[in-house]
């Protein structure tokens, strides 16, 4: 098992959540990081893209990694994966960007 499967058992056996969940707070966790850090807007392009950036970075990583160990890559999962991490975010960037729902 390599480095990248062993955290993501560990980070479940830790937090007792399924690598669905994993995702979507990883998702939820990269945009509120980048929108506190850097001082960003909810409605700006910069936490959702980073979101996106994180997601599909962590779907080459795990593709890469099947591959380098001999797995079959089920591209169905990669992308159900990118949809688990990203669908919140997207939700809350078009609510704060395109409705009064979550401006200040």
């Amino acid at each position: 098992m390599s480095f990248l499967q062993s955290a993501k058992v560990a980070l479940m056996g830790a937090t007792g959540l399924s690598r669905d969940a994993l995702h979507v707070y990883v998702g939820l966790s990269v945009m509120l990081l980048v929108v506190v850090l850097f001082k960003k807007s909810l409605r700006d392009w910069r936490p959702i893209t980073a979101v996106l950036i994180a997601a599909l970075a962590g779907e080459i990583w795990d593709v890469i990694d099947t591959w380098s160990h001999g797995g079959k890559v089920h591209f169905d999962a990669n992308w159900k994966d990118i949809w688990n991490t990203s669908f919140w975010p997207t939700i809350l960037f078009v609510l704060a960007r395109f409705t009064r729902v979550l401006k200040r």
